[in-house]
């Protein structure tokens, strides 16, 4: 797995999947825990769909 997430797409990854899980553990809806997605990709630097679409927002 190469990085293909970085910069300000990291950091706002991270945020919303945080809040969005928040949301979800403070009983809000069940889609909220969504937010999963965002938080790992934004963790792992890695997004699959960037992979397959081609997009990167790591400086290189």
């Amino acid at each position: 797995m190469k990085a293909n997430v970085g910069g300000f797409d990291k950091w706002a990854r991270i945020v919303v999947g945080v809040l969005l899980i928040g949301w979800a553990l403070a009983d809000g809806p069940v889609w909220a825990w969504v937010g999963v997605v965002p938080l790992v990709t934004g963790l792992f630097n890695f997004c699959p769909l960037y992979g397959l679409l081609g997009v990167n927002t790591c400086k290189r």
